[in-house]
Order: structure tokens, then C-alpha cells, then sequence
């Protein structure tokens, strides 16, 4: 398995216990019963802000991912893989884990900082395959 790859299925990884950073304060902020229900209407308690922020660092996360996984693919696929592109993907997944936090809590310019280190990661893994 290539590095990019590794760092692939570490993100996806990384995805799920994103999704259970946000759903275990989120069922508990909004409570079980609209949590498990249809929502067909908004929910009567609110979520709290770093609960808020949780979820859309998720949701950023799987916009990202998308881009990282076709990243991987093209890197991988066209047999591309050298250790410029193992440092981006490593870099991504790096600036993702510290996302979370920054954006959890509200760290600005921090946050938009680390985002923009993993998606220049990204893109300089397209960049190396295509070179």
C-alpha cells in the first residue's frame, strides 16, 4: 500500500471519530428524541456553540476529504507516489487532526491557517502527479 493510501484510510478514519465527536454532545445538547427522529421540524433545544462548530468541522472534513481521496487516487493510480507526495498526505492529515480543535475552539485565524495548509497539501499532490 502506497504512503497516500495509508493516509487515506487514516482519514477516513480520522471522519469517524469526527462524526462521534459531534454526535455524542449533539444528541445530548438536543436530546434523544429529535436526535433519533425524522426531523421534519426544527429541534425545541439548540445546540451550544462548540457543538455547532463540532459539526461543521466535520462537514468541512468530508468536503476536504473528497478532494484528498481524488489527491490519492491520481497520485496512486498513475503509479506517482514519491515521498513529495507521502509529505503532502502526511501534511493533510496533520492539519486535519489540528482542525478540529482550532475550530472547536472558535481559533481565529488559526483555524483558517491549518485549513489552508491541508488543502495547499492537496493540491500539491495533484500538481506532483501531473509534473
Amino acid at each position: 500500500m502506497t504512503p497516500e493510501l495509508t493516509v487515506l484510510a487514516l482519514a477516513a478514519l480520522l471522519q469517524g471519530l469526527q462524526f462521534v465527536l459531534y454526535a455524542v454532545p449533539a444528541n445530548r445538547d438536543l436530546g434523544p428524541g429529535y436526535t433519533m427522529s425524522a426531523r421534519d421540524r426544527p429541534p425545541s433545544r439548540e445546540m451550544s456553540p462548540v457543538t455547532g462548530r463540532l459539526g461543521r468541522a466535520m462537514a468541512n472534513h468530508f468536503e476536504g476529504l473528497i478532494l484528498f481521496t481524488i489527491a490519492v487516487i491520481v497520485v496512486t493510480l498513475g503509479e506517482q507516489s514519491t515521498w513529495f507526495t507521502a509529505a503532502c498526505a502526511w501534511i493533510y492529515l496533520i492539519a486535519r487532526i489540528l482542525y478540529i480543535p482550532a475550530y472547536a475552539r472558535d481559533m481565529r485565524p488559526g483555524r483558517s491557517i491549518v485549513w489552508m495548509v491541508g488543502f495547499t497539501a492537496t493540491f500539491l499532490m495533484i500538481l506532483a502527479a501531473l509534473i
